[in-house]
């Protein structure tokens, strides 16, 4: 039986019936990084960069790589539960530790792309949530929770990042939503379109930055930057996100792929 499953998988995939939907956005020097509060005193997370060590060329003649310098968290990335203070106490909490089958689970894609267009700082609640629910069906134990805002159309790092005198203006989570979805609803984790998984105002909520601090302090993951979240249905699509296998890593850049059942 085990085998007929992946025989049919493998022949959705050749004739059409899954589709491949990329969410990942490409990273290069211009990728922006996740402000950090000066406030704490934060060290800096570095921007991507690229340094070509040969190229067909007097350096290597049949052959091109490069050295790769960033933050675990840059561009479309994972965000594990060590990251946070409060998930630094559970067992295999980290990219080289965490179960690799929560790197392969359903998701279901809750748009919300009308309410952040008109408010930059709109955050999700648990009625907005539960309207959704009434539409689509519960959200089932053990997905991944995309927020869909069609925050990853802005092209200019400057309407992507939204700052202001006071910070940046991007959406994120009620806290009371972050406890229902990991507590009630037992998710894997969350991902956003947005360059963090907090909204961007998330340091003057109660507790600062909700998302981070509750969903890891429940074990759960984080996903940051997606993007094409407009070609997913609400539900039946399956991602696939793995981090990098670094030892101890809070997180890093990540390829995340869906895949998303044909009519």
């Amino acid at each position: 039986m085990g085998s007929k499953t992946l025989e049919k998988l493998v022949s959705d995939l050749v004739t059409g019936r899954i589709r491949i939907v990329d969410l990942t956005v490409t990273l290069d020097p211009s990728t922006p990084v996740l402000p950090l509060p000066t406030e704490f005193g934060w060290g800096v997370s570095w921007p991507f960069s690229v340094e070509t060590i040969s190229r067909y060329d007097e350096k290597g003649p049949a052959w091109y790589w490069n050295n790769l310098k960033c933050g675990e968290h840059t561009g479309t990335h994972f965000d594990a539960p060590i990251h946070w203070v409060t998930g630094k106490d559970f067992e295999n909490n980290a990219t080289d530790t965490l179960p690799v089958d929560r790197f392969v689970v359903p998701a279901v894609v809750i748009d919300a792309v009308a309410e952040a267009e008109a408010d930059p700082d709109f955050l999700m609640s648990i009625e907005f949530i539960r309207k959704w629910e009434s539409e689509h069906g519960e959200i089932a134990e053990g997905s991944w929770v995309l927020y869909r805002t069609d925050w990853s159309d802005k092209i200019s790092n400057e309407n992507y990042l939204n700052m202001a005198s006071d910070g940046s203006h991007t959406p994120g989570w009620d806290p009371s939503t972050i406890t229902f979805l990991a507590e009630e609803r037992g998710v894997v984790g969350v991902g956003v379109e947005t360059v963090g998984t907090d909204a961007g105002q998330a340091s003057a909520l109660e507790p600062n930055f909700p998302c981070h601090n509750m969903m890891h302090g429940a074990n759960k993951c984080g996903l940051a930057s997606l993007c094409n979240l407009d070609q997913l249905p609400p539900t039946g699509a399956v991602l696939i996100a793995a981090p990098l296998k670094i030892k101890d890593g809070s997180g890093s850049p990540a390829r995340v792929l869906a895949l998303v059942p044909q009519d």
